[in-house]
């Protein structure tokens, strides 16, 4: 098929792969402009555009499609399809009509459970069993449109950097699949029942509450590895906990360390950190850390 692909960060570039691979001609790679990146805040091309410039693809890299001109330009490609994959640009209905078949959007998660922005982090929070993968027909809603393929797979213990990284690969299959036979996979409307949406994470969120429970601390704890990782803070200081064990505990104060390797008192139960981040360091095992960073016994943590 002649395609566009539009992504941006690295849960797209497998499905940019895939797509070569497939032999489909990706005409057109629209990717979210360079951005200031690292202590240096040096402008840094996007994972898909680093991606598509290796493959010798065309990159367009519009502020906006909401102008005639972008519409126009994206139009006059006479695509076949367009592949989207967390792209993070609203395509407005003339970009979506543009298309012979439209667009399709690859989707990390169980429509209509955790649509919007922050689908996998928002389903190890809320504990569920189970998250997957979708190629969905795009419409004007967020994430509401019909879907035409599903893989699921079960959450685990895993973060949200395992999990988005497994179904950014599944993401990829899936629609490769899809675009081999089309009429094979139809679009159908997703139920109305059991939406549920995935608000960007916020900062506040990312500080880690004790007084939870040790589940809910632990499912934090995965849900921002690896960024934007769920810290404490001790002595001025923000530490971030990349793991961590749930432990059974008798009732203590919530935060207040336990013992010399550093488990914490939860509300119920305790967690035990096993990879430990100080700001402006590496991550680095806890007894490791502890060695030039002790945090005595009966330490309160906030």
């Amino acid at each position: 098929m002649r395609l566009a692909f539009m992504g941006t960060p690295e849960f797209a570039v497998p499905s940019l792969d895939a797509l070569v691979a497939a032999g489909h001609e990706v005409v057109a790679v629209y990717t979210q402009p360079p951005r200031p990146a690292n202590r240096g805040k040096k402008l840094t091309p996007s994972a898909v555009q680093q991606r598509a410039e290796e493959l010798g693809l065309p990159v367009y890299t519009p502020l906006s499609l909401r102008n005639a001109e972008a519409q126009a330009e994206f139009a006059a490609l006479d695509l076949d399809v367009a592949v989207v994959a967390a792209y993070g640009l609203i395509l407005p209905q003339a970009i979506l009509d543009a298309p012979k078949h439209g667009c399709l959007n690859v989707h990390g998660s169980l429509l209509p459970r955790w649509r919007g922005a922050a689908p996998v982090q928002r389903a190890i929070l809320a504990g569920d069993e189970k998250t997957g993968v979708m190629v969905m027909q795009m419409e004007a809603g967020l994430d509401t449109g019909p879907v035409r393929a599903t893989t699921e797979i079960e959450i685990g213990h895993r973060s949200t950097g395992e999990l988005t990284s497994e179904l950014a690969e599944l993401g990829a299959e899936l629609m490769v699949i899809v675009l081999q036979d089309m009429a094979a996979h139809p679009a159908v409307a997703q139920p109305e029942e059991g939406v549920t949406y995935a608000a960007k994470i916020d900062k506040a969120e990312t500080r880690i509450d004790f007084t939870h429970s040790a589940e809910q601390v632990e499912r934090q704890i995965r849900a921002f590895n690896p960024a934007p990782g769920a810290w404490f803070e001790y002595e001025s200081e923000r530490y971030r906990i990349l793991s961590a064990h749930i432990l059974p505990a008798e009732p203590h104060n919530a935060g207040e360390v336990l013992d010399g390797q550093l488990t914490i008192a939860c509300t119920t139960g305790a967690i035990r950190p096993m990879l430990i981040q100080r700001a402006g360091k590496p991550a680095m095992a806890t007894q490791e850390f502890l060695r030039g960073k002790p945090i005595p016994q009966g330490t309160i943590l906030s």
